[in-house]
């Protein structure tokens, strides 16, 4: 297979650095004549547009990292030349965009695999099969955890001190996708924000609850100025820039058993179902794997005609979530959420 990879930034250096490590980069492209460079050290050609790029090689499937407000119209693009794609997430920086683009491509029968690339976790798959396998009995609740410290010089750059670089619209979807992926479709957001701990016009901390179309209730509570250990980044050990520590970043609780993410400690009562009764706790099984590298596997089949694990649809319901969430904490009322 042949793949282009549009954007070098930091996400899209490390798509064309795998890429290239699993002989598949023909051609990466970024505006930044700098980028050239790293396409020397990774041996493909470079392009600074899309366009150019198209016009110029014969691709069997493109990355799309650039920044979010073009996903949409350099998808498009590739659409036009037939191209199956690999989109960072989120799909778009805004839901109304990513609707449009979802019905083209799904007329046009032109797959996107959306790069949600937690889900291709051996944790987070064997986590989600737990509860279809029916381990947990009906599922009742979820909580789940984004608290960690961005350092202060995080924030010397202007934009991440004003309304929409804050932790709902940078880091929530990430953990919105997991908890979809193990409860299911969310109904309903309320949300709260504050902006106390750091001051600034972007708020530092959130705390929202979901209903599920199951029915079952959710919660969780972001903040990047909180010193902890429960993040997804600090507990599944998927990228050696952040430490990892033992605990956990999700808790399910079902009518017959619990289960805490990604750490895979199932709890049960061992014979009558009370809370007069000993609970027990075991940890499931399983085996490790890259996300990164499964995902970009995953998209190989998908280029060869496989179903994407994470389609151009779940991308977009990812993202209504998300703007549910922000649309709840702006306005204190209750969002919900039509899919149809």
């Amino acid at each position: 297979m042949r793949i282009a990879v549009f954007g070098a930034g930091l996400i899209g250096r490390k798509h064309a650095e795998l890429v290239a490590r699993r002989g598949h980069l023909v051609a990466l492209v970024d505006p930044d004549p700098a980028a050239d460079a790293l396409a020397q050290q990774l041996g493909c050609a470079y392009f600074s547009s899309p366009e150019e790029c198209l016009d110029a090689v014969h691709l069997d499937g493109v990355i799309i990292a650039t920044p979010n407000q073009l996903h949409v119209k350099h998808a498009r693009l590739c659409m036009s030349y037939r191209l199956p794609m690999l989109i960072e997430k989120p799909i778009s920086g805004q839901a109304s965009d990513a609707r449009a683009l979802v019905a083209e491509t799904e007329a046009a029968g032109i797959p996107i695999l959306v790069g949600h690339h937690r889900r291709h976790n051996p944790m987070a798959q064997r986590a989600a099969r737990a509860v279809q396998d029916g381990d947990l009995g009906k599922i009742v609740a979820v909580t789940g955890h984004f608290l960690l410290y961005k350092p202060d010089d995080y924030f010397d750059v202007a934009w991440r001190r004003r309304p929409g670089a804050g932790p709902i619209f940078i880091n929530l979807i990430h953990d919105v996708d997991l908890m979809r992926f193990f409860v299911g479709e969310v109904a309903e957001v309320m949300a709260m924000q504050s902006s106390e701990a750091r001051g600034f016009e972007v708020e530092d901390t959130a705390s929202l609850l979901f209903r599920f179309e199951n029915g079952a209730l959710g919660s969780f509570v972001l903040s990047d100025a909180a010193v902890s250990p429960w993040s997804w980044e600090f507990t599944a050990g998927e990228n050696p820039a952040y430490p990892n520590v033992s605990a956990s970043a999700y808790q399910i609780a079902g009518t017959h058993g619990a289960l805490s993410v990604p750490d895979l400690q199932l709890w049960r009562h061992p014979q009558k179902r009370s809370w007069w009764e000993p609970i027990e706790n075991r940890a499931l099984s399983v085996a490790k794997g890259d996300p990164f590298e499964r995902q970009f596997s995953h998209f190989l089949k998908v280029c060869d005609g496989a179903t994407p694990l994470v389609s151009a649809r779940e991308g977009l319901r990812s993202l209504e979530v998300v703007e549910a969430a922000k649309q709840a904490a702006a306005t204190g009322a209750l969002v919900r959420l039509d899919h149809s």
